[in-house]
């Protein structure tokens, strides 16, 4: 059976219409077309779909049968529609980060505010990791993006950089060091002092540098997390060198920052497997992820700007 769309489109449209020229009106075609196509749709079928009276067309009973079955599929068609234009608008479907827990704590919480209020009908997903499982998933191709510190990518994927700032020195309320707009190493010089692990390589870093300075620090507290080092200062146990996005998502709580004049990057890689279909919404997540960057830096700059 030789059956179109365009039979069902006007069948339909004779339905709506309750006659030939209602049809042709609706679709925007002839009177003899719509006769014509209709005739030949009955023909094809091999029944009638209306008994024609004078001028009118009153369905048949298998014309009724017919024309629930043609709702139904318009009503499908219009579904499928509603979401093709839910997926155009970014209104549906599901995103997957995974990045360090410092970003889950700090950079992804402003992203999922912006992105579901342009976007509330996307599921998000958001799994902190710490490497090497971080580069693991990210190689495995099990997430639409990534956050990293490290410039050294996992295999599988492509990066580009996100933030750049210098890490930031943070001191309890009512330190004797807070009349400075900014810290040298010698500042540090026999004070208490709360470090990161010794294989955060930030902890690193700063070891080195201080050691090139000789400057020796009273080393108090060692944890694992930026956030737990700012806990620490904020009980007023010592000073701490840390990433800027903890130090903003602690500033004004009992702990102040300082710029440190030795700089010591701080680098956020946004990281996009390479084997993963090509999405238009992970494009608009990037979007988004980089304005809230952009956002962050600006607070940053006004945060050290107050302390002037």
């Amino acid at each position: 059976m030789d059956l179109s769309l365009r039979h069902l489109e006007i069948f339909r449209a004779v339905m709506t219409a309750g006659s030939v020229t209602g049809a042709a009106r609706l679709l925007f075609t002839s009177q003899p077309t719509v006769s014509r196509e209709l005739a030949r749709f009955e023909q094809l079928l091999g029944f009638r779909l209306f008994d024609r009276d004078g001028g009118r067309l009153n369905p048949t009973a298998q014309g009724l049968q017919l024309f629930d079955e043609v709702q139904r599929a318009y009503t499908g068609l219009e579904r499928i529609a509603s979401a093709a234009q839910a997926i155009r608008r970014y209104e549906a479907g599901q995103l997957s980060i995974t990045g360090l827990p410092v970003f889950a704590q700090t950079l992804l919480p402003a992203f999922a505010q912006g992105f579901l209020q342009r976007h509330p009908g996307v599921r998000l997903d958001i799994a902190a990791q710490e490497s090497p499982l971080l580069e693991e998933s990210l190689s495995g191709q099990r997430h639409d993006l990534g956050l990293s510190e490290t410039d050294l990518l996992p295999r599988g994927t492509r990066g580009s950089t996100l933030l750049a700032a210098d890490m930031v020195c943070v001191l309890p309320d009512g330190h004797e060091l807070l009349g400075r707009d900014g810290l040298d190493l010698n500042d540090f010089q026999g004070r208490p002092f709360i470090s990161l692990a010794g294989l955060d390589i930030y902890r690193q870093s700063l070891d080195a540098r201080f050691l090139a300075a000789g400057v020796e620090r009273r080393m108090i507290v060692e944890t694992t997390t930026a956030a737990s080092v700012c806990a620490m200062v904020r009980q007023g146990l010592g000073l701490a060198i840390v990433n800027p996005l903890s130090a903003l998502d602690e500033a004004g709580r009992g702990l102040q920052v300082r710029r440190l004049r030795a700089s010591v990057p701080f680098r956020v890689q946004l990281i996009r497997p390479e084997f993963r279909p090509a999405s238009a919404l992970v494009d608009e997540a990037e979007r988004v992820l980089r304005e809230v960057a952009d956002a962050l830096l600006e607070r940053l700059e006004r945060q050290l700007g107050r302390a002037r």
